[in-house]
């Protein structure tokens, strides 16, 4: 039993983000030595994932496969795996889901493509809303007075591609409400370009986004990038459905 409890107080901890041995002890209130023997027996069975080593840890796909399991009719995890599931067949890139948290979107789960050249998996991570796509769709969908509020706190960079000009990102949030959907090209890592949109419920508000993202080099075709933007809109628009109980999961 004590196992367990202490088990669970790890992962709760790697529920709020990827941490290192350290932080997840101090967090935990467990000696170093200890937690690492938990992680390294989470980790055995899937529950938690360490991309390098050395590196920090962050919840793995086998206990987000059981989350979204939990609830299907009601879980946001097990009613996207399908449509992430169909846009990698469509697309042959990486597709993925996120939701908002505070200033930045939260990466909840993805699906990558049988590649030889994979990019990162973004599971467990949290990305300044400006600088991704997810991001900006969910900026779009923001009252004037929210978005000056972000714009305020300040406009960081991650790449020479970062577009941290206020007026700029303004012209460019309104494009997106527009387009419904919006490209990002090596804006927060450089070799990455991503493409999403927004999943709204039945009041117009943003729930949740649907991203497709590839390395730079071979995403996207320059002729396909409006066709791949509706391929996004019609997956986000098909998980709308079924959230709001109108639609049944695709097979």
């Amino acid at each position: 039993m004590q196992s367990i409890s202490r088990a669970f107080a790890v992962l709760r901890a790697l529920a709020v983000g990827p941490q290192g041995v350290t932080d997840v002890a101090d967090h935990v209130g467990l000696p170093k030595s200890t937690v690492a023997r938990l992680l390294t027996s989470l980790e055995a069975v899937d529950a938690v994932v360490q991309d390098d080593a050395g590196g920090d840890y962050r919840l793995g796909q086998g206990l987000i496969d059981i989350i979204g399991a939990a609830g299907a009719d009601r879980s946001l995890l097990a009613a996207a795996r399908p449509h992430l599931h169909s846009l990698v067949n469509q697309v042959g890139e990486t597709a993925g889901v996120s939701v908002r948290a505070d200033r930045t979107v939260y990466y909840l789960d993805q699906v990558e493509p049988e590649s030889e050249v994979q990019v990162r998996s973004w599971t467990g991570e949290y990305c300044p809303m400006h600088l991704v796509p997810s991001g900006l769709v969910y900026l779009a969908h923001l009252g004037t007075a929210a978005l000056d509020e972000y714009m305020r706190a300040g406009l960081e960079a991650t790449t020479a591609n970062s577009m941290v000009d206020a007026d700029a990102l303004k012209t460019r949030l309104s494009q997106v409400a527009n387009a419904g959907y919006v490209w990002v090209y090596e804006e927060f890592a450089i070799g990455i370009n991503s493409v999403a949109a927004p999943v709204l419920n039945e009041e117009g508000a943003v729930v949740a986004a649907l991203h497709v993202h590839g390395p730079a080099y071979r995403f996207p075709d320059p002729n396909s990038t409006h066709d791949i933007g509706l391929l996004l809109i019609e997956a986000a628009s098909n998980l709308a459905e079924h959230l709001a109980g109108r639609a049944p999961l695709p097979v």
